[in-house]
Order: C-alpha cells, then sequence, then structure tokens
C-alpha cells in the first residue's frame, strides 16, 4: 500500500521526488495534461484547511478523492483548480504556477465543476451548457460551428437534449447537475476537477455518470480528478484513490490497496467488512455495526 508520506519518513501528504520531477519538467504536450502541488498551504482567511500538502495527479488517471465531511476535499480540489490560491506552496498545471497563466490559457486545459454552482437566473439550458465554449472566444473569433457542435455532443452525452430550451431556474436538483455536467464537457479540456459530480442524481443516473467519466477516461484520454462520498463508487470506477482525513493525505494509490478495513475504519470511524465486488472484482464495502456493538457489549 502507498500510504502517508510520515509512515516512509517525509512530511504527511508529501510525495517527495515524484513532486519535484512534476514541478521541474517542461510543459506537457497538448493531449496529456499534468497537474500537481507541492507543499500548499490552503484555507479561507485565518482558518487553515491543510497544510504543507502535496499531491501528483497521475496523467491519464481517474483520480478519486475521499474522506469524511469536513476533511478538506473540495477545498483541496478548489486550491488545485486555482479558485483558491493557496498561502503557501505552488500549483503547477502543465509546468508552470497556475497563478501564472491567464484564465483562458486555464480554461482550455482544465474544466471544473463546482461544489455548488449558481446560474444566472434566467437563463436556458443551451446557453448555460454555450457558456462552456468561454475560452475559444474572442473579438476576433466568435460563436464557431466547433462551438456549435461541442454543446449538441455535450447535451447528447449527458441526455440533456430534451431540456435545452428550458430555463435551468425550472428544473431539478438533478436535472440542473447533468446541465452543468454539459456545460464542463463543452469546455472539451483534457483536465476535469468535479466536485462531487453524482450530487442530487438518483442510482440509475448516477451510475450514469460514473460511466460517461470512465469512458472519458479509458477510451479518450482525460484526466479527472472527482470527489465522491460513495466508497463503493469510488472502488469501482477510480484508477487512482487519495483518502484524506483533517486536511491530510492519509493514503493514494490504488483502491485494491487503500480500501481495507483497517484503512476505513482509520479514515471514516467506520467498521465494516471489504469484500471482492462479484461484478466488477473491485473492494466491495459492507458497513458492520453489529461488530461495533459486539465490541462493546450493547444489544
Amino acid at each position: 500500500m502507498r500510504s502517508s508520506g510520515a509512515s516512509r519518513g517525509r512530511r504527511p501528504g508529501t510525495e517527495g521526488d515524484d513532486v519535484a520531477s512534476a514541478i521541474a519538467a517542461p510543459q506537457g504536450d497538448i493531449g496529456r495534461p499534468t497537474l500537481s502541488a507541492q507543499n500548499i498551504t490552503f484555507g479561507y482567511q485565518e482558518r487553515v484547511v491543510g497544510r504543507d500538502l502535496s499531491l501528483v495527479v497521475p496523467p491519464g488517471s481517474l483520480t478519486v478523492i475521499v474522506g469524511p465531511n469536513a476533511c478538506g476535499k473540495s477545498t483541496l480540489l478548489r486550491a488545485l483548480s486555482r479558485l483558491l490560491r493557496p498561502s503557501d506552496g505552488t500549483v503547477v498545471l502543465d509546468g508552470q504556477d497556475i497563478h501564472s497563466r491567464s484564465t483562458k490559457e486555464v480554461a482550455r486545459r482544465l474544466g471544473l465543476l463546482p461544489q455548488s454552482a449558481i446560474a444566472p437566473e434566467g437563463i436556458s439550458v443551451v446557453d448555460l451548457v454555450g457558456r462552456g465554449r468561454f475560452p475559444y472566444q474572442s473579438l476576433l473569433s466568435q460563436w464557431s460551428r466547433a462551438d456549435e457542435e461541442a454543446v449538441d455532443a455535450a447535451l447528447e452525452r449527458t441526455n440533456t437534449r430534451d431540456l435545452a430550451l428550458r430555463s435551468v431556474d425550472e428544473l431539478s436538483g438533478g436535472q440542473r447537475q447533468r446541465v452543468w455536467m454539459a456545460m464542463v464537457l463543452a469546455q472539451e479540456t483534457p483536465l476535469m476537477l468535479l466536485d462531487e459530480p453524482t450530487t442530487f442524481l438518483d442510482i440509475a443516473h448516477q451510475i450514469e455518470l460514473m460511466e460517461l467519466l470512465r469512458r472519458l477516461n479509458r477510451d479518450e484520454g482525460h484526466t479527472i480528478v472527482a470527489v465522491l462520498h460513495d466508497l463503493n463508487q469510488a472502488a469501482r470506477y477510480a484508477s487512482h484513490l487519495v483518502a484524506m482525513r483533517d486536511g491530510v493525505i492519509v493514503a493514494r494509490g490504488a483502491p485494491s490497496e487503500i480500501l481495507t478495513a483497517q484503512r476505513v475504519k482509520e479514515v471514516f470511524e467506520l467498521t465494516c467488512r471489504v469484500i471482492e465486488d462479484p461484478v466488477s472484482g473491485t473492494p466491495l464495502i459492507v458497513p458492520d455495526p453489529d461488530a461495533d456493538r459486539a465490541a462493546t457489549g450493547r444489544a
């Protein structure tokens, strides 16, 4: 198992030479982005959420960040996406400090689905999805056939074409979430950061979205970083898993290595059994509250 740096004589949440190599590397090719954080400290005003944390996102991976509520998952994603500037350390995109690059440069490489996105009042679905094409617009280059095709494809892939002319204000939470995902897809970036993308979705649409992410990753080569709460979905779809607790990266690696009963207890304070999923062969977490009751002598 690849666990936290503390067990290897490093500061918790560091990746040593891996990060240094990512920082020093020249800008990656246009098709495969690189994203890393080096010893970043981040939070809000006087409240520090994570300190001296380092992370390398494996290029071409579907990386999932898991952890209990308020452990710093979403704040880390905001720091990686340039929405939040670390008070110390560096976030590096394609070999350059992400804050040294222009907004449009970053937006052509990195798409973001935030946790609580707010649409302009009265905007239609197709217009909102069309905003994903902002990075490609300029005074000399207005709406094009390529923009039209990107929006159309995004609506199709998220099954929101029938909502195209409706106002976003009228939609259910699940419909809105799919529309926001369509906007990210319309942006056509090789790297996507998604904060709880399955929020508000029923189970069928959750699986539909996760299957879409798997295709984007495996078949089309997108690098994806997602924050998820469902450990079994994380285990089934992630190629790389990052477990956080109290602003520290506790473990990272393949789901089969990270998701043990001991690790789940350590990170989530949940007693469970981990068995093999009979369909996917990935770890399947089965809560075992009876074990806790037996240990404390409660009926």
